[in-house]
């Protein structure tokens, strides 16, 4: 290209679309950018994988969305606020535990009826949320920098029943992580914030409630209004998403371009090199956005910051398969009604954890067909990731029968997705690497990150992480 561009991002992913559409559609701003998003896949999306075959629809990534504002103002922008569609969240939640699956309690009133956790349990959980808890000290957290696992803060906090029981199967539903490894304060900032500010977790959340309303902004009365416990998704998957963004971006967006090389030039831009179909072709722009994983950008600053490079390299990604299997309802051992079940660790069940699909969100199997999306993996296991998909399919398969099914009917494989290197895991230390990443950022201005390895992996972090990042590029290319 023979002009300068401002802004090139590396990246079609969630967080690379919601940052193009923000520097080149924001109707905020008097001017666009001239930007230019590149993608080393031949399609745009990065893990959002929506797949359909004949009446069945299902996702191999991302299964839905907490409807954040900025998420649904981004599908309103680009033309989807008809094709929204949101789960009931009276649906309850299940954890499996002592060979029945138990509902999550949802309530103060469904806690005190549980039988998920004993008389003693729920006192302990009680006293502890009242601020009754120990101090978070000794010798096991001086030599953890003064940083708390996900397991030694529940612990300390509401027992090790709510622990095991409810906290860490949770923690397998979000970041498929270890609980002893995975750091509180980044894991679950908001959880840690309310715990250290107000005294105990309730008092901090009474405070936290408070205080959210105080700042509560006017409501957007464009975008749907909701309810906490929604989770969405759109009529057709949730690609529909990212394919929209795509076409309103046009040509403004290159696909099979794999960035090969990233320099600094002589007059403080940045020259990036790709291999295309077309061949070699060079790039220079004002600034750079890496939104690729970890791993990736570590190889991208080899050369650039062989520290922060390093640095990078530290993050894990553990591996993690999308098992989706179709069963005939006369199979199961009940209805499946809510969103789906939990497994703790120690239950002797591989399987993380399964979405009900087809109940969560109906019209996505043909009449007389349950379809249920199974994850196994993750930190706990990951000898997964040398599993040949009929390895992993009799896995899965025979936990479903210990769990939902009433005989050993063959399932419909729709799929199995393995991705060796899923989510990004926030362990102890984490706050340090990004302080070492930000060090190196600082000797390379115009340059930035936007992924979800920096604060928070679900897709309504990947938006307000990259509509924080057009503010910074605005600001940046107007000094």
């Amino acid at each position: 290209m023979t002009h300068v561009l401002d802004s090139l991002i590396v990246g079609a992913g969630i967080s690379g679309l919601s940052l193009a559409h923000a520097l080149h559609q924001n109707p905020e701003h008097q001017f666009s950018l001239n930007i230019l998003v590149s993608e080393h896949q031949p399609r745009v999306g990065g893990n959002i994988t929506t797949v359909s075959e004949g009446e069945f629809l299902w996702e191999e990534g991302p299964n839905s969305f907490s409807p954040t504002p900025e998420f649904l103002k981004l599908a309103v922008d680009v033309g989807l606020k008809s094709e929204l569609i949101f789960a009931d969240r009276k649906l309850p939640r299940y954890v499996y535990w002592n060979g029945q699956l138990m509902p999550v309690p949802m309530s103060p009133p469904a806690l005190v009826s549980t039988q998920l956790l004993s008389s003693g349990g729920k006192l302990r959980a009680l006293m502890g949320a009242l601020g009754f808890v120990r101090p978070a000290i000794g010798q096991q957290l001086s030599l953890q920098n003064g940083e708390e696992t996900i397991s030694q803060f529940f612990e300390r906090h509401l027992g090790s029943e709510v622990l095991q029981r409810l906290v860490e199967p949770f923690v397998s539903g979000v970041y498929a992580g270890d609980p002893q490894q995975l750091e509180i304060g980044s894991a679950f900032a908001r959880v840690a914030r309310m715990a250290y500010s107000g005294g105990g977790l309730l008092a901090g959340a009474v405070l936290s409630r408070r205080q959210n309303k105080d700042s509560q902004k006017v409501a957007d009365l464009s975008i749907p209004q909701t309810k906490p416990g929604e989770l969405g998704s759109f009529r057709q998957g949730i690609s529909a998403l990212p394919n929209a963004i795509a076409k309103q971006l046009g040509d403004k967006l290159k696909l099979n371009w794999k960035l090969t090389r990233l320099e600094r030039t002589e007059h403080l831009t940045y020259r990036a090199e790709f291999s295309t179909p077309e061949g070699v072709q060079q790039v220079e722009a004002k600034t750079v956005v890496l939104t690729t994983p970890a791993y990736v950008t570590a190889e991208i600053l080899q050369s650039l910051q062989p520290q922060m490079s390093q640095t990078l390299t530290e993050i894990p990604y553990p591996p993690v398969a999308c098992v989706v299997l179709a069963y005939p309802v006369s199979a199961l051992k009940q209805k499946l009604i809510g969103f789906g079940n939990l497994v703790p660790r120690g239950q002797g069940i591989r399987t993380l954890g399964t979405i009900w699909t087809s109940s969560l969100f109906p019209g996505r199997a043909p009449q007389g067909w349950q379809v249920l999306t199974s994850y196994i993996g993750g930190a706990t296991d990951p000898e997964i990731g040398e599993f040949e998909d009929t390895q992993i399919i009799e896995a899965v398969h025979q936990d479903l029968r210990r769990i939902v099914l009433q005989e050993n009917v063959p399932p419909k494989v729709l799929a199995v997705h393995l991705w060796k290197r899923a989510i990004p895991q926030y362990n102890l230390g984490h706050q340090h690497r990004l302080q070492q990443v930000q060090t190196g950022l600082n000797a390379l201005p115009g340059l930035y990150l936007c992924s979800n390895y920096i604060d928070g992996v679900a897709l309504g972090d990947c938006v307000r992480r990259s509509l924080g990042r057009a503010n910074e590029i605005r600001s940046f290319l107007g000094k």
